[in-house]
């Protein structure tokens, strides 16, 4: 779609794509009831025998007994368990389609190439548009993403934000998407407020530390019970034994001031800096709103602040999505070793 034909857009200078079409508070009530918008993403179509055992050998989700028509995502980890990629999958026929944020498809295209050796798949870059909506897919061929529910194989670590959250991306020849009604698109902006109040993570959380387990996305993207892939000792380590270094939180910032906060803002806690912002957004019924990642160690029950790129500081409450008890709360109580001797409990 000629995103100049949709009037009152105003562009990303970064994407081409519209922000918002003049009004971003009342976009995201539209986009709850329907609307759609266009989303800078790449995408990748993989075919061939191999597709599905050969992706489930080397990334996070199990994926060879994907059923026809089915979504799912999956992240790529390195070997130490850190996030490099996060696809969202969806199988139609003997296609499998790849969605990944704009920017990220060259290098995925490139390892996936690398990583292919001798198998049978053929990776393709076609010519797409991807449409995001809550209400009905704007396409037959479309990612419907699982969150919040949990994936089988996988474990939630926090509760749902209470922001209503159902999403899918539909994936449309330029052709498709020329004949939508321009009149139906909102902006970006209103679909990241929607994402960010449902506290649902993407690849702007992700740094070059990053693992699942923070992030809360052992609830979709990764299976605990299948066989190994690149990546899978952190994550069973993790889960099993240890507990995430860092948390994502929701933050509820004050606006009194009207101060900017951006990623890669400082988070505090009184003076000390625990972490920083990934995203933001003005929510059209919570106010400023914005997701971080912090020290797992920060506690749960202060008030944060953000130091603005302006400098001064930006009161921020604290919205638990993965609280610090991850991993240790998520574990099977140790049954005592056999033949060990069971001592009676002292007198009260």
């Amino acid at each position: 779609m000629n995103t100049l034909q949709i009037e009152g857009a105003v562009l990303d200078e970064a994407t081409g794509l519209p922000l918002h079409v003049g009004n971003p508070i009342a976009e995201q009530r539209r986009l709850r009831q329907g609307a759609l918008v266009l989303l800078p993403r790449d995408v990748l179509l993989l075919t061939g025998p191999d597709t599905l055992p050969w992706l489930d050998s080397i990334t996070s989700q199990a994926l060879e007994q994907l059923a026809d028509g089915a979504s799912t995502e999956s992240l790529v980890l390195s070997p130490e368990g850190r996030i490099e990629h996060a696809m969202r999958l969806h199988r139609a026929g003997e296609q499998l389609w790849i969605v990944v944020d704009a920017g990220t498809g060259d290098a995925l295209e490139a390892w996936l190439t690398r990583m292919r050796f001798y198998k049978e798949v053929e990776i393709a870059r076609p010519e797409v548009v991807v449409v995001g909506t809550a209400g009905e897919p704007a396409a037959p061929l479309a990612w419907i993403d699982g969150w919040p529910d949990v994936a089988p194989g996988g474990v939630r670590y926090g509760q749902p934000t209470g922001e209503p959250w159902r999403w899918s991306e539909a994936i449309l020849m330029p052709a498709e998407a020329e004949a939508l009604d321009a009149a139906r698109f909102v902006g970006t902006m209103a679909a990241e407020a929607l994402r960010i109040a449902a506290g649902r993570p993407s690849i702007a959380e992700v740094d070059d530390r990053s693992i699942p387990h923070e992030l809360d996305w052992l609830t979709t993207a990764v299976h605990l019970a299948k066989g190994c892939y690149r990546g899978q000792e952190t994550v069973a380590k993790v889960h099993n034994l240890g507990a995430p270094p860092r948390r994502v939180v929701l933050l509820h910032l004050d606006g009194s001031q009207n101060l900017p906060v951006a990623p890669g803002d400082a988070v505090l806690a009184g003076e000390a800096e625990v972490g920083a912002v990934t995203s933001s957004a003005m929510h059209d019924e919570l106010g400023p709103i914005a997701l971080a990642v912090v020290k797992r160690g920060t506690p749960a029950d202060v008030d944060l602040t953000v130091r603005s790129a302006e400098g001064p500081l930006v009161a921020a409450g604290q919205q638990v999505l993965v609280p610090p008890s991850a991993g240790h709360a998520h574990r099977p109580p140790r049954l005592p070793r056999l033949g060990a001797v069971q001592r009676p409990a002292p007198p009260a």
